[in-house]
C-alpha cells in the first residue's frame, strides 16, 4: 500500500523487503509494525504510528507487516505475539519492542535514535528548561489556582502530579480519579496512575534488607525480586529496580502472568532518564525475542 493521503508509511512484504526496508534504511530509519487484523492492541497501536509518521515528515517511514499474510517474514524475525516494533537503521536490526506504547513513549524511543520530525531538524535549539519547581511550593500555588477556577480539570491534573512528588498519595488517587475521561488517558496522567500502583505495592512490603536476604537465600524469589525492585525504584534507584525486573526476565518470563514485563513497561513510563530507558528497553526486547 503506497497511499497518497500516508505516503510515508506502507505494506512491507517478503518479495520487496530487501528493497523497500533494508536498503530504504540506509537512507532513512524504518519502523517495522507487525501487526494483525484480529489483535487488539494493534488496533491502538498501528494509528498511534500511523500519526507520527505523518507527523515526523518522512524523518522514518513506517512498514506495516501483517503477520497472517506475511508468515514468512514474522517467522524470520521470530515474532512470538502482537504488536512487536523494530527499528531498522543503516540495513541492521538495532532495536524494538512488544506490545503498545503511548504516544509519548513512542516519541521518546525515536527520538533515543535520534529520530527528530524533519519540520522541526531545521530550528534553533530551544532554550534550556528552567529549574524544577518546588514540589510543595507548586502544590499550594496550584490549590490557589483551583480555587479561583474550581471547573478547570487541567489544573487538577497539575495538583495530583505535583501532590505524588510531595508523597501525598491518597488526596493525588483521588483527583486522578475524578478527572474527565479525556484527561485520564492524558500521558501524564497514565504516568501518575504507574507511580501510583508501584506505591501501592509496598504497602505491606517487607523493608530492602528483609528483601535482599531472601534473594541471597535464594536467588530465584521472583516475589522478594519484584518488590525489591519496588523498593528501589521508588525509592530513586532507578536502575538497581529495572535490574531486579530484568533478572526476573531472564529467569521466567511467564511469571505472575508476565509480571516482570509489566513492571519494566510501567518503569518506562515514569522514567525520564531516556539513556537509561533506553538500554534497558533493548535488555528487554533482547529477551523476549530470543
Amino acid at each position: 500500500m503506497t497511499d497518497t493521503a500516508k505516503p510515508h508509511v506502507f505494506d512491507a512484504t517478503a518479495a520487496r523487503f530487501e528493497e523497500e526496508v533494508i536498503r530504504k534504511s540506509l537512507q532513512t530509519p524504518v519502523l517495522v509494525d507487525f501487526w494483525a487484523s484480529w489483535c487488539g492492541p494493534c488496533k491502538t497501536l498501528g494509528p498511534i504510528l500511523e500519526k507520527l509518521a505523518a507527523d515526523y515528515h518522512g524523518a522514518f517511514v513506517l512498514a506495516k507487516v501483517d503477520v497472517d499474510k506475511e508468515q514468512e517474514l514474522a517467522a524470520a524475525f521470530q515474532i512470538r505475539s502482537v504488536p512487536t516494533v523494530m527499528l531498522v537503521k543503516d540495513g541492521q536490526l538495532v532495536d524494538g519492542f512488544p506490545g503498545a506504547l503511548p504516544e509519548g513513549q513512542l516519541r521518546e524511543f525515536l527520538r533515543h535514535h535520534g529520530i527528530a520530525p524533519a519540520a522541526a531538524a531545521a530550528e534553533e535549539a530551544a532554550p534550556a528548561p528552567a529549574p524544577p519547581l518546588d514540589p510543595h511550593a507548586e502544590v499550594m500555588r496550584l490549590r490557589k489556582a483551583i480555587e479561583a477556577a474550581p471547573d478547570e480539570a487541567g489544573l487538577k491534573l497539575d495538583l495530583a502530579l505535583a501532590l505524588l512528588q510531595t508523597g501525598a498519595a491518597t488526596e493525588a488517587e483521588q483527583l486522578l480519579d475524578a478527572l474527565p475521561a479525556n484527561l485520564a488517558t492524558d500521558d501524564r496522567a497514565v504516568k501518575a496512575r504507574a507511580r501510583l500502583g508501584f506505591a501501592a505495592l509496598l504497602k505491606d512490603a517487607p523493608p530492602a534488607e528483609v528483601l535482599q536476604a531472601a534473594i541471597a537465600a535464594d536467588p530465584g524469589d521472583l516475589h522478594a525480586r519484584h518488590l525489591l525492585g519496588v523498593r528501589q525504584l521508588v525509592g530513586g534507584e532507578a536502575e538497581a529496580g529495572l535490574a531486579q525486573f530484568i533478572e526476573m526476565l531472564r529467569r521466567d518470563r511467564a511469571y505472575g502472568d508476565g509480571l516482570a514485563r509489566k513492571s519494566l513497561i510501567d518503569a518506562f513510563r515514569i522514567l525520564d532518564d531516556e539513556d537509561l530507558v533506553g538500554r534497558y528497553r533493548r535488555q528487554m526486547s533482547a529477551i523476549l525475542l530470543a
